[in-house]
C-alpha cells in the first residue's frame, strides 16, 4: 500500500475541485481537475478541459499513485463547472409551483386517457396509477416505480410521449 492509499476520505477530500498533477508508476504524469476520489480504491477521477471539445474524464487508479501534487485551487466558477459534470443539464430544479403544475398537467393527461390516477402521501406530490405505479416529482419516466416490470414500462413510454409532446 502506497502513501496515496493510506490517506482518508477527509485527507483526499482537501484535493476535490483542485488543478493536479499526479505521477503515478512508470513515471507516468497527469494533470486535471479532481472530480473526487473512490473511498475503497483510492482512484483518482479528473476532468480535463480541451479547447473546444467536451469535458474529457479520465481514472488513475489509487495503486498507481505515487505523487500529488496541487497546482491550483478552484475557484466558484470551475467548483460550478466540475458539479455540471455530474449533474448534467437534464436534471433541472423545479420551483413548488413548477412541480405543482407539472403534477398536475400529466395527471390530467393520464386522465383524459382513461388511465386510473390518484395522489398519495403526505402533501400529495406522488402521483400513484391503478395502485401499482408511482410518478413521484419531477414527473418524468425515470421517476416511475413499480414491481411489474411490464406496467412500468408501458407507462414509462406514455410518460416520455407526453413529455415529448410538450
Amino acid at each position: 500500500m502506497n502513501d496515496w492509499q493510506r490517506k482518508s476520505p477527509l485527507e483526499w477530500e482537501t484535493y476535490v475541485n483542485k488543478l493536479v498533477k499526479i505521477v503515478a508508476v512508470e513515471k507516468h504524469e497527469f494533470e486535471g481537475w479532481v472530480l473526487t476520489v473512490d473511498p475503497v480504491s483510492a482512484s483518482i477521477v479528473l476532468a480535463t478541459f480541451p479547447e473546444n471539445e467536451k469535458v474529457f474524464i479520465s481514472f488513475v487508479m489509487g495503486h498507481a499513485v505515487q505523487e500529488v501534487k496541487i497546482l491550483q485551487e478552484g475557484d466558484s466558477d470551475m467548483e460550478q463547472r466540475l458539479a455540471r459534470i455530474a449533474a448534467p443539464e437534464e436534471s433541472q430544479v423545479y420551483s413548488p409551483e413548477e412541480l405543482e403544475k407539472r403534477k398536475n398537467a400529466l395527471k390530467t393527461w393520464l386522465e383524459t386517457n382513461h388511465i386510473p390516477v390518484g395522489e398519495q402521501g403526505e402533501l400529495g406530490r406522488t402521483l400513484s396509477v391503478a395502485g401499482v405505479l408511482t410518478i413521484d416529482p419531477p414527473y418524468g419516466p425515470e421517476q416511475c416505480s413499480s414491481s411489474n416490470e411490464i406496467i412500468l414500462a408501458r407507462v414509462q413510454g406514455l410518460v416520455q410521449g407526453y413529455l415529448d409532446k410538450q
